[in-house]
């Protein structure tokens, strides 16, 4: 599990316009406390497309539903992501989502479905 990362950067650098976002995908298991992997790189260490893919990835996550659990809602991925903030995420990401309302997301996610369904996929 742990070598997809390395894995990662390597098909994208076998890809010369990809070879750029391979060090994005290289660091997106890096934590802002530095304990995450490959590389142990912390805070603004992690470039910042890590950091923005790390904090998407979570989100979609934490607000899909699975199916082994229902999405926890809206105000538990804020909390979340607060209590995380300065260890798992970049404080100044978790910040500015914190000013996002829950009716702003929802329209977002709306946006999101309805070209996802307009592209068929």
């Amino acid at each position: 599990m742990k070598r997809h990362p390395f894995v990662g950067q390597q098909l994208l650098n076998s890809i010369s316009f990809l070879q750029p976002a391979g060090v994005i995908i290289r660091h997106h298991h890096e934590r802002f406390d530095g304990t995450g992997y490959p590389d142990g790189l912390a805070g603004e260490q992690i470039p910042l497309g890590a950091r923005l893919f790390v904090f998407a990835d979570t989100l979609d996550a934490m607000t899909r539903n699975r199916c082994y659990r229902k999405a926890p809602g809206f105000a538990a991925v804020q909390k979340e992501v607060r209590r995380c903030a300065g260890t798992q995420f970049d404080p100044r990401l978790a910040e500015i989502f914190s000013q996002v309302s829950e009716e702003a997301w929802n329209e977002i996610c709306a946006q999101i479905e309805s070209q996802s369904s307009s592209s068929g996929s």
